[in-house]
């Protein structure tokens, strides 16, 4: 029983709305960095092979020096949000009866109360930033499927009604810099039947959904952080109230044991 006693005690100290909290987030950021990280490899083979798009000078900023960029960014959120995830996932174990039990209720309440507003806060800004980045994540999603669009009907388009892809309206290149290929052009099959452009076309859908997955998760978080928070508080209040009764308490018995003693003397 002992043993059977423990295991209960300390699975009822896990905090299970922070774990599936960090389990998505940390599903929603993998999925987001993996497929972001291969998506941008694969648009640069893509603009390399059937736009002819040439790597500048070092120094110029080119649509490859951005996606440079962002793959170096995608490194940072990996790692920043792991970090992050540790950090929610102790503060919930700090919030949870057992380690109360084990700790007491002075160093919850004197600190946990100010680290879980700062969480908050924290959690929040990082809510916002995620939902800029699915709207960004949205973007290639968008070109992608317009090409995809294109490619599954451009058999049946006139070659005098021919369309054409040109990355100057997808701000790739520069306005003097004409990079486009039209359905009439072998490329654009090349392009259409190529396993590139399907490939990459669905991980930047992998990629939307692992930067909703991370916002839903932020969601999550602020609602844990805020019982959390409201947790502590009343913890801190009642803190409080069980010393002012203790206070209170040893008063009186000290006036009582003193109003015996002047008894007892008188009687003496």
């Amino acid at each position: 029983m002992g043993c059977l006693e423990c295991c209960i005690k300390c699975l009822g100290g896990i905090p299970y709305a922070s774990l599936i909290a960090t389990i998505l987030l940390y599903a929603g950021v993998a999925l987001f960095c993996g497929c972001g990280h291969e998506a941008l490899t694969g648009t640069v083979t893509i603009l390399e092979n059937y736009f002819e798009v040439v790597k500048g000078p070092v120094e110029s900023l080119d649509v490859f020096t951005m996606i440079d960029i962002f793959k170096y960014v995608i490194y940072g959120v990996a790692a920043a949000f792991f970090v992050y995830g540790i950090l929610l996932m102790v503060e919930g174990f700090f919030t949870t009866g057992a380690i109360r039990d084990l700790y007491g209720d002075f160093k919850i309440t004197t600190c946990g109360r100010c680290v879980s507003a700062w969480f908050i806060m924290l959690t929040y800004l990082f809510m916002l930033a995620w939902l800029g980045v699915t709207a960004f994540t949205s973007l290639p999603v968008f070109m992608y499927f317009n090409i995809w669009t294109i490619c599954q009907n451009y058999t049946m388009i006139p070659e005098s009604d021919k369309l054409c892809l040109d990355l100057r309206q997808y701000g790739l290149v520069t306005l003097t810099d004409e990079k486009k290929v039209c359905t009439n052009a072998k490329t654009f099959g090349e392009l259409c039947d190529s396993n590139e452009l399907d490939m990459t076309f669905h991980l930047f859908i992998c990629a939307l959904a692992g930067a909703g997955a991370a916002v839903i998760a932020m969601v999550h978080y602020l609602m844990v952080l805020g019982a959390n928070w409201a947790y502590v508080k009343d913890a801190c209040r009642m803190q409080k109230y069980e010393d002012i009764k203790s206070k209170e308490e040893q008063e009186l018995h000290d006036i009582h044991s003193t109003r015996s003693k002047e008894r007892l003397n008188a009687y003496t």
